[in-house]
């Protein structure tokens, strides 16, 4: 006899709960999963039916997705008043199909270009210029590389400037794109990890023209026609951007084309003297004919992506393949279930879940091949490694996705993240130096800190330790003691000013960090740096290595060196150690990255109790606060500030958490093409949504608490590893209560106002009762969360 157990899922406030048994056996594990789905169905349509009419029950999550979200500038009060002109208002997502952290996305375009900061789709372009087969990171201000692109044309190949972007013709998900062009043709896409698929049916006789490219700025892309007229190869050079810029990164985008039926004519068209980048394939058809092509991607070289080709997407059937990347989304966005009368905010909140998923990006071939990183030496061709275990990843923004990216997946794609870090450790043996920002399958030390340390000890703290730690360790502890010889610094490799933060236990004004493409910035650094610092003492105890602990315990305070206490404030600090005179606490300065003085003063993640007690005390903490909202001075599109709205809870204020986070929900986000309040960067944005909006986020991620707030969502289950489930029901005395009033956990009262992370390796059910009056709730010290001097 086997022991089960009861679960209660209340489906939503004033309805009455269902109650389902978990058997505890592997003979009922299915049951379990079409239990829990029905479930899910059937309370969306309990919820849903009233506002939506009729729903498909067989579409799953990924019917509220919208992957043309973020592909507009954002138009909010915060990002026109923080944001710089241009690329910093745009959420910078790109509409892409295909599978989570694929290698390739495949998407429309509206530029041929591979230029940085501009992105391939962008929703405002007049122009339909094709499908690109891109490596695009999501939501960035970067370039993207070794790109491919197919446009299908109706007559002349001088018609392109017909093929007017007409979004009411459009219709975008995460598993296929579908466009139509009246008179001419509709085209449908659907794309799996490496590969994609197209179907083309023509709504006029008339002749179809496929302008397939190699998308080279530079003009160094190439393709050519296969000996059975029927297939394309080609290949586009990447190059490095940041150290290195404009250097041959040591390998190339590759692609295998073929087509359903061979063409009528082929005709190699030459954009410039040195290049072969464009093919013109011609087919004459009948209205209602359809023609299928689909490409393989790879790089390492165009066997592997015909290798790959045929193993995703060996056969011709477009609707088989697009029902198994729609059920492969449903899978994953389902891992995170979320129960509300709104479909405003379902399709705020799986489109943002979408977006956590696209990088970082699959690098190993179905055969398990990769480039070597950082292998291009002299201009030539890394070598092709081989991968024993799992799979190799490149294009962490880790800036960026070490706050709330990468701990979201540690909740949910466990096995994923142990890849990530199993590449980390490749990358740091076969460059000698663990990469900072590893993009371009390269050493860039894009924007600042050493965040690589920071997510190794996060997914170490989470129990995400299938990769070994000791042979890791000395690499990391490598970027935080020694200084590079100038050529590899300027290649990349190393923290940025390290010189100066060790001698000086900060980065002077004096020292302008000449060698990176952000310089300057010495005060972000060094709070940076410091951060890092902790992270590394935490590896450091977890070997044993007490010598280690104790000094980058030490070096993990050295945020006091740049908060200066007179005004309790972050402040550029000269190498005398006296402050800069000129003092403008809410404008931008060389000093800080990306953002004022004020914001980077509540970037000490590690030890905001001590920050606090440098400031002067909690309620001087809670004032700046305070004042940072009052001024509109918190900007929500850049990164170093996303923790700032959840640090009441280490003041007596923890309902302002809630508040602040409310708002944000509110105001920086919405499902349209201008809804995402500054770059998504990588999914960093989307993630802090898909976080706050459950209720939770992970100020410090290395510590492995979460701040609690409250959820924006009447029921959410999250799927664990090891088959836990973590159940959140809140329960409102009026529609518009925000306040936490009480939680309860598994039955008892709960007052910290944090999660820790044993409560996400066991599961269980939190009943959190909201108000809508502020209170008192989560103030006490005691149940104030982690810091490391306190």
């Amino acid at each position: 006899m086997h022991a089960s157990s009861r679960i209660t899922i209340t489906l939503r406030p004033g309805k009455s709960p269902v109650n389902y048994y978990r058997p505890n056996t592997r003979h009922n594990k299915r049951l379990q999963v079409l239990l829990l789905s029905a479930i899910w169905l059937i309370s969306g349509v309990q919820a849903l039916f009233a506002q939506a009419g009729t729903i498909n029950l067989a579409d799953g999550p990924v019917q509220y997705v919208e992957p043309l979200n973020g592909t507009a500038p954002a138009s909010s009060t915060s990002a026109l008043a923080h944001s710089e002109a241009g690329s910093e208002r745009s959420g910078n997502t790109i509409p892409a199909v295909g599978l989570p952290f694929g290698m390739t996305q495949f998407t429309p375009q509206t530029t041929w270009s591979e230029n940085k900061c501009v992105a391939p789709y962008q929703y405002n372009a007049r122009l339909f210029r094709g499908f690109r087969a891109s490596h695009w990171l999501s939501g960035s201000c970067t370039q993207d590389y070794g790109s491919f692109s197919i446009l299908p044309v109706v007559g002349k190949v001088s018609d392109t400037a017909s093929l007017v972007l007409d979004h009411g013709q459009e219709l975008s998900t995460p598993y296929k794109y579908q466009i139509r062009f009246p008179g001419k043709y509709e085209a449908k896409m659907t794309a799996t990890l490496r590969s994609g698929l197209w179907q083309l049916t023509m709504l006029k006789s008339d002749t179809l023209r496929l302008i397939i490219r190699a998308n080279s700025d530079l003009n160094q892309g190439h393709v050519q026609i296969g000996q059975d007229s029927q297939s394309i190869t080609g290949f586009n050079p990447v190059h490095r951007i940041y150290q290195g810029w404009g250097d041959y990164a040591g390998f190339d985008g590759n692609f295998y084309f073929v087509a359903s039926q061979k063409p009528t004519n082929i005709r190699q068209k030459h954009a410039a003297a040195a290049d072969s980048g464009v093919i013109v394939l011609s087919y004459y058809l009948r209205a209602g004919q359809t023609l299928f092509f689909k490409m393989g991607t790879s790089l390492t070289s165009t066997t592997a992506a015909k290798n790959n080709l045929d193993t995703e997407i060996p056969g011709w059937d477009f609707k088989i393949t697009e029902q198994k990347v729609k059920a492969d989304w449903n899978l994953h966005l389902g891992r995170i279930k979320v129960f509300t009368k709104s479909i405003h905010d379902l399709k705020m909140f799986y489109t943002s879940l979408y977006h956590s998923f696209q990088q970082p990006r699959l690098f190993s071939d179905a055969a398990g091949t990769y480039p070597a990183f950082s292998g291009g030496k002299n201009q030539e061709k890394s070598p092709i490694m081989q991968i024993k275990d799992g799979l190799y990843y490149d294009d962490f923004s880790m800036w960026d996705i070490y706050r709330a990216q990468l701990p979201l997946m540690m909740l949910i794609e466990p096995k994923t993240v142990n890849n990530f870090v199993r590449s980390i450790l490749l990358k740091s043996e076969q460059g000698g130096w663990t990469p900072i920002f590893p993009c371009w399958n390269n050493y860039t030390a894009a924007m600042i800190g050493d965040h690589s340390t920071a997510f190794v000890a996060a997914a170490y703290q989470m129990g995400i330790r299938d990769f070994d730690l000791k042979a890791l360790y000395p690499y990391l502890r490598k970027n935080a003691f020694d200084t590079t010889s100038q050529t590899a610094y300027r290649q990349g490799k190393g923290r940025r000013a390290l010189k100066s933060y060790l001698r000086y236990g900060y980065i002077p004004l004096e020292d302008e960090v000449k060698d990176a493409f952000h310089k300057k910035e010495q005060v972000s650094r060094t709070l940076e740096y410091s951060y890092d610092d902790y992270a590394l003492s935490v590896l450091a105890k977890a070997l044993g290595k007490t010598s280690d602990y104790k000094h980058l315990s030490k070096r993990a305070l050295n945020y006091k060196n740049v908060i200066d206490p007179s005004v309790a404030m972050a402040r550029g600090r000269y190498q005398n150690g006296k402050w800069i005179q000129s003092f403008r606490p809410y404008e931008r300065a060389s000093y800080i990255t990306e953002g004022t003085p004020a914001q980077y003063s509540f970037y000490v993640p590690q030890d905001i109790k001590g920050l606090a007690q440098w400031m002067g005390g909690d309620k001087i903490l809670e004032n700046h606060l305070d004042e940072l909202f009052a001024k509109k001075g918190y900007w929500h599109g850049n990164e170093p500030g996303h923790q700032i709205p959840f640090m009441y809870n280490y003041t007596k204020s923890p309902y302002k958490t809630q508040l602040e986070v409310h708002k944000i929900l509110q105001q920086a986000y919405s499902p349209g093409p201008g809804g995402i309040d500054g770059n998504d960067d990588a999914g960093q944005m989307s993630s802090w949504y898909v976080f706050a909006s459950m209720g939770f986020y992970p100020v410090d991620p290395v510590s492995g608490t979460y701040m609690l707030s409250s959820p924006h969502f009447d029921h959410i289950e999250i799927q664990l590893s090891n088959h836990k489930m973590l159940s959140i029901t809140t329960h409102k005395t009026t529609v518009s209560a925000i306040y936490i009033e009480k939680i309860l956990l598994n039955g008892r009262l709960y007052t910290k106002n944090y999660l820790t992370k044993d409560l996400f390796k066991t599961g269980g059910d939190l009943q959190i009762y909201l108000t809508a009056h502020p209170t008192a709730w989560g103030s006490k010290q005691k149940d104030r969360g982690y810091s490391m001097s306190h």
